[in-house]
């Protein structure tokens, strides 16, 4: 119990700061019109190609040992990959819908 109440002590910006975020985000998002919505999120996907470079970056500088590292890697680049994909059909679908039909 005394080595979580230290990791506490020690880490308290950070828990402040993801707390914050957490707080400010469902603000944001539940402030944000239905008419909006699709478009922010499909948007939002596609920018997320950073998670891939990030990824991609952590699994280059894991050791050869570390399978974990490699896993969350591995896994972090595939969702990410599946959301930024995602991203680009949802908007693609939603610019179909304002072209003129022949």
């Amino acid at each position: 119990m005394n080595q979580i109440l230290q990791w506490i002590a020690t880490h308290q910006e950070m828990i402040y700061v993801v707390a914050l975020m957490i707080f400010v985000g469902i603000e944001v998002i539940g402030r944000v019109p239905s008419v909006l919505h699709t478009p922010l999120m499909s948007g939002a996907n596609a920018i997320h190609g950073v998670v891939i470079i990030g990824a991609i970056i952590v699994m280059g500088k894991a050791e050869g040992g570390n399978v974990l590292a490699l896993i969350l890697g591995f896994l972090a680049v595939l969702l990410g990959t599946l959301n930024v994909v995602g991203g680009f059909v949802v908007t693609d679908r939603m610019l179909e819908m304002f072209k003129k039909k022949k």
